[in-house]
C-alpha cells in the first residue's frame, strides 16, 4: 500500500446520495477528465513512457462489443500505468478503411441515382471527405461514454497530411530498395466492389457447388479432367500430369483438343499435381487459379484471361457476356451435349472464397498490380519474436505468428479504387516509371500521368506506432513513444495487422520493433458461446447496456471475462451483476463514511488494532500484490475476479458485518477501525478504478478529498502480513458460517433470535463472543437454557436451544419426506445409468444430464441426513 491516502487533503466527507445513478456521473466526470488533461501525454516529461495505440476503427464504424471489449482491456492498463508514475500515452485515432468507405459513399450516390463516375475521381474523393466531416468518427463519441482515457489532442487519422507525408515516404524507400515492384501475377479480384484484395480480406466457407469431370481430346488421346468452376476452361492453356503417373505417359508432350474451341492444348507432366487425386490429371488455366499460373510459369504457358473485371465471359464464341454462374451451366450444357460429360456431383461442398467486405464471390485474375517483396521484411518480424525483442502473449499463440510470417507470400497492395493513399508513381509519354517521395517534384508535362491505383488500407495502418507520433520526422514524441509498450489486439487481426505493423516498425524504425508485448484477446461471443451477428439475431449495442446499467458494469463484465487469447462469452445478466457490484460498492462506501472512515493521518500501531482490523489489512495487501501480478500478465478474469470476490466478500460482507459491533460501541477502537476501514477502501476504490472508472472517481474522491483518482499513485505492498490475525479471522469465519447453514437448514428465519451458549475459552474466538452472537442473532442463555443442538466448529463449541422456535416433529417429518424423494430419483437414475442397452441408444447429452441427477441426488441424500442428526429429538 502507499501512503497516499495521507498526503490528500481531508474530506468533508459530503453525504452521498442514497442511489448511485450512473447517468447522472459518468458524462460530467468524463469531460472533467478531459478538461483537467489527465489523458495527454508530454513528450517532454522524464517520467518513463507507457505507450499503447489504440487498433484504428474504420471510420465507418460505430461501437461494437468487440470495440467496447478491447478499449475496457487498453484504458485499464493505461490508468494503471498512469497512477503508477508512466507518462502514459493511449494515442487514437481512426482508419480510412478503402474499401468500406467508399462502398458507403457509393451506395448514398445510388441513392441519388449517380455513380462515382458521374463525379469523377477529384469531386468523388471531395464527397468522401464530406461524408467523413459529417458521419464519419461517431465512435469518438461512443469511446467518451465508455470512459476511454485517450489523449484527445493527439487524435490522428490515416489519411491526415502527417500520415499521409509517413505513407509516400516509406513506398519510395521500399521503392528504391527493390522492395516494392510491380508485376502481372494471379491476384483476388471482387467483381463486385472492382478491385484487388489480399488473402487475408478473402473469408473462406463451404458452398453448395458442383463438381463436373470432362473429357478432353479425341480417341486414345483422351484424357477426363474434373472442375468446379467449368467456366474457366475457355482459358485453358495445359492438362497437366504427375511425371511418375504411368497412366499418362503415353500423352505428355502431346498435343489434345480442348472442347468448345477451335485450340489443342498440350499435356504437360508436373510434380504439383496429385496422382492419387482424382483422375490425377488437372486443367491449367493460368490467368484465373493462382496454382495454374505456377504451373504455367514452369511451362511457358501462354495466359489467356476470359472474364472481364465483372467477371463476364469476354471469349469469343457463344459464351461471349455471360456472367461468369450463367456461362457455367451453359458450357455443361453444350459439353454435356457433345458426349463429353462423365459424371456430376451436385451439390459438392467445397471451400469457396468471399470477399469479407461484400460477400461476393471472389475471383482469382491476372492482373497488373504493386507487390511488396515480404520475404527479408517477413524474416526481421519472425527474427524480433524469436531473439525475445517482442514477446508474444499468451505464448502458444506464437505458433500461428510463425506459421504466418515464415510462409508470406508477397504482398498485393494495390487497390483500384479511389478513396485512399493514390500510388505515388507516375508513367512518362515514353515509358518513364518515376517514384516521388513527398520531398519530390512530381513530374510535369504533356503525356505524365499518375498511377490511378491506390495502396491498400493495411499499408498505412502498418505504420501507425510510428506514423502517428510524426515519422519520418525525427520528432520528440517519436524519441519519447516509440516503441509501444504493449499493443493489444484480438487475435483474428494477428495476420492483417501485427505483422505488418512489425514488418514495418523494423525496417523504418532501424530494427527497433513497433512494441516490447503483443497482448492478444478473443472475440466477444454471446452466453451460449456463439459468434454474435445481427444475422443471428444476437448481436448487441453496447450503448444500450451502458444506457441501462452503467459503463462500469458493462466495462467489469468484459474484464472479468477476459483470459488473454480466449474468446469471451457475455449475457445481460452478467451485466446486471456487475451493476449489482457497482451498488454493492456504493452502498458500502456511504456506510463506512457515516460511521467515521476515514484517511486523516497516519494508520494506527498494529498493537493499537483488532485482529480484524490486522486481518484485513493483511489481505489487502496480499490483494494489492496478487492484482499488480496478474496485470503484468494480462490476466484481466482473474485479476477482477480477485477484486470482486476481495471488495465484495471480505470488505463488505465480512469486514464491515465483524466492526458494527465496534463502531456501535464507540471509543478509540471504533476510532481505530474507522482509519483502517478508510484506508482498505481507499485502496481497494484505486485497485478498482482502472476497471470501474466512474463509481470509483465518485466515491474514492469523497472519501479522501482527492482531486482525483486518475492521478492518484497506484497502491503497492507495504509488506504487511499477519498470519496469525488471518488465521483468527478464518476460525471465526467457520463459525458463522457453519451455525448460519445449521439455522438454514432448520428452516430458521435470517433474523429470528436463538438462545446459545457459547463455548470459546481457550480460542482465539474469546475475543468475538459479542461479534459471533451479533451476526448470528444468538442471545444470552437463560434460567431454561436446554441445549438442544451443539456445534463443535473450530475448537469451540455452539451450542443452541432451539426448543420453542421450530416444531421438530413437523421438521423431522418434512426431512424424512425429502430423503425419500432424494433416495428415488437416485434408485431412478442409477437404473438408466445401469441398462446397457438404453446407453447404447441414449445421445450423449441426455446421458450426461441423468449422470448429473445422480450427483446431485448424492448431494440432497449426505445433506437431509445431516441435518436430521443434527436435529433435536423431539
Amino acid at each position: 500500500m502507499t501512503d497516499n491516502a495521507q498526503q490528500q487533503p481531508s474530506a468533508p466527507h459530503t453525504e452521498l446520495p442514497t442511489q448511485y445513478a450512473p447517468a447522472d456521473v459518468e458524462g460530467p466526470l468524463y469531460e472533467r477528465w478531459v478538461e483537467r488533461g489527465y489523458f495527454e501525454a508530454d513528450a517532454k516529461s522524464e517520467k518513463p513512457p507507457y505507450t499503447v495505440v489504440i487498433p484504428p476503427p474504420n471510420v465507418t464504424g460505430s461501437l461494437h462489443l468487440g470495440h467496447a471489449f478491447e478499449h475496457t482491456l487498453i484504458d485499464a492498463l493505461t490508468r494503471r500505468k498512469r497512477m503508477q508514475g508512466h507518462e502514459t500515452l493511449w494515442q487514437p485515432g481512426m482508419d480510412h478503411a478503402g474499401i468500406a468507405t467508399q462502398n458507403v459513399v457509393e451506395r448514398e450516390l445510388g441513392k441519388e441515382g449517380k455513380s462515382r463516375h458521374d463525379l469523377g475521381r477529384e469531386a468523388f474523393v471531395e464527397r468522401v471527405w464530406q461524408w467523413k466531416g459529417e458521419s464519419g468518427g461517431q465512435i469518438s463519441g461512443q469511446m467518451r461514454r465508455l470512459g476511454d482515457g485517450v489523449a484527445w489532442s493527439r487524435e490522428r487519422f490515416t489519411m491526415d497530411e502527417g500520415l499521409s507525408q509517413a505513407v509516400q515516404t516509406i513506398f519510395k524507400r521500399l521503392y528504391d530498395d527493390e522492395l516494392i515492384y510491380r508485376a502481372e501475377r494471379i491476384i483476388n479480384w471482387c467483381p463486385r466492389c472492382l478491385t484487388a484484395i489480399s488473402d487475408i480480406e478473402v473469408e473462406y466457407q463451404d458452398d453448395d457447388g458442383e463438381l463436373v469431370s470432362m473429357k478432353y481430346g479425341e480417341g486414345d488421346e483422351t484424357i477426363v479432367v474434373a472442375t468446379t468452376r467449368a467456366e474457366t476452361m475457355l482459358g485453358d492453356t495445359a492438362v497437366a500430369v504427375h511425371p511418375d503417373d504411368e497412366r499418362y505417359k503415353h500423352l505428355v508432350g502431346k498435343q489434345i483438343r480442348l472442347p468448345l474451341t477451335d485450340r489443342s492444348i498440350p499435356v504437360v507432366a508436373d510434380t504439383h499435381v496429385d496422382p492419387e487425386f482424382g483422375t490425377g490429371a488437372v486443367k491449367v488455366t493460368p490467368a484465373h487459379d493462382p496454382n495454374d499460373f505456377e504451373i504455367g510459369q514452369r511451362h511457358d504457358l501462354p495466359s489467356l484471361t476470359v472474364m472481364d473485371e465483372h467477371a463476364v465471359i469476354t471469349a469469343h464464341g457463344p459464351f461471349q457476356g455471360l456472367d461468369r454462374l450463367e456461362a457455367r451451366s451453359a458450357i455443361v450444357a453444350a459439353l454435356r451435349a457433345e458426349g463429353r460429360i462423365v459424371a456430376e456431383k451436385r451439390p459438392y461442398a467445397h471451400s469457396v472464397g468471399h470477399c469479407s467486405r461484400c460477400k461476393t464471390t471472389i475471383e482469382p485474375r491476372l492482373s497488373m498490380q504493386w507487390w511488396v517483396k515480404v520475404g527479408p521484411l517477413a524474416k526481421a518480424a519472425g527474427d524480433a519474436v524469436r531473439d525475445g525483442r517482442v514477446k508474444i502473449h499468451p505464448q502458444e499463440m506464437e505458433k500461428r505468428y510463425f506459421d504466418w510470417v515464415d510462409n508470406l507470400h508477397d504482398w498485393c497492395i494495390s487497390r483500384q479504387l479511389w478513396w485512399g493513399h493514390r500510388i505515388p508513381v507516375w508513367y512518362g509519354p515514353n515509358g518513364e516509371v518515376v517514384c516521388v517521395g513527398p520531398d519530390d517534384e512530381a513530374p510535369t508535362g504533356e503525356g505524365w500521368r499518375q498511377d490511378t491505383d491506390v495502396l491498400d488500407t493495411w499499408f498505412s495502418s502498418g505504420l501507425w506506432p510510428f506514423s502517428t507520433l510524426g515519422w519520418p520526422e525525427q520528432t520528440e514524441s517519436l524519441a519519447k513513444f516509440y516503441p509501444n509498450s504493449v499493443l493489444v489486439t484480438g487475435y483474428d487481426i494477428l495476420f492483417f495487422w501485427v505483422a505488418r505493423m512489425m514488418m514495418f516498425g523494423l525496417y523504418a524504425m532501424d530494427g527497433t520493433p513497433p512494441f516490447h508485448t503483443i497482448a492478444l484477446h478473443g472475440m466477444v461471443r454471446d452466453q451460449f458461446g456463439k459468434k454474435m451477428s445481427k444475422s443471428f439475431g444476437n448481436a448487441v449495442n453496447p450503448l444500450d447496456w451502458m444506457d441501462k446499467y452503467g459503463s462500469d458494469a458493462l466495462r467489469f463484465t468484459l474484464a472479468r471475462g477476459a483470459n488473454p487469447g480466449v474468446d469471451v462469452p457475455i449475457g445481460e445478466d452478467w451485466v446486471q451483476g456487475s451493476r449489482n457490484f457497482a451498488n454493492k460498492i456504493w452502498n458500502a462506501t456511504r456506510f463506512a463514511l457515516m460511521n467515521g472512515a476515514t484517511v486523516d493521518g497516519p494508520l494506527p500501531d498494529a498493537a493499537q488494532m483488532s485482529a480484524t482490523d490486522r486481518w484485513i489489512l493483511s489481505r489487502l495487501n496480499s490483494v494489492v500484490a496478487e492484482v499488480d501480478a496478474l496485470y503484468e500478465d494480462f490476466q484481466f478474469a482473474k485479476l477482477s475476479d480477485a477484486l470482486f470476490h476481495f471488495a465484495w466478500d471480505e470488505v463488505f460482507d465480512w469486514y464491515v458485518e465483524l466492526s458494527k459491533t465496534t463502531f456501535m460501541a464507540g471509543g478509540e477502537p471504533a476510532k481505530v477501525s474507522g482509519r483502517v476501514l478508510g484506508e482498505v477502501l481507499d485502496v481497494t476504490l484505486r485497485l478498482l478504478h482502472p476497471v470501474v472508472p466512474f463509481v470509483t472517481e465518485t466515491l474514492w474522491t469523497t472519501l479522501t478529498g482527492g482531486e482525483s483518482v486518475v492521478i492518484a499513485e497506484w497502491p503497492t505492498d507495504s509488506g504487511f502480513r499477519d498470519a496469525a490475525a488471518e488465521k483468527e479471522i478464518e476460525s471465526l469465519q467457520s463459525v458463522i458460517t457453519e451455525v448460519r447453514r445449521f439455522r438454514a437448514d432448520q428452516g430458521l428465519q435470517p433474523g429470528q433470535r436463538v438462545p446459545a451458549r457459547l463455548t470459546l475459552d481457550g480460542t482465539a474466538l474469546a475475543p468475538h463472543e459479542s461479534a459471533i452472537r451479533q451476526l448470528l442473532r444468538l442471545q444470552p442463555e437463560g434460567d431454561a437454557f436446554s441445549a438442544t443442538a451443539t456445534l463443535p466448529v473450530a475448537g469451540a463449541t455452539v451450542a443452541l436451544d432451539l426448543s420453542g422456535t421450530i416444531d421438530l416433529v413437523a421438521e423431522r417429518k418434512r426431512l424424512a419426506k425429502d430423503l425419500a424423494a432424494a433416495e428415488k430419483e437416485k434408485a431412478q437414475a442409477e437404473a438408466k445409468l445401469g441398462n446397457e442397452a438404453f446407453l447404447a441408444k441414449a445421445p450423449d447429452n441426455v446421458v450426461d444430464k441423468i449422470r448429473g441427477r445422480l450427483a446431485k441426488a448424492d448431494e440432497d441424500i449426505a445433506r437431509i441426513r445431516t441435518q436430521l442428526e443434527r436435529l433435536p429429538q423431539a
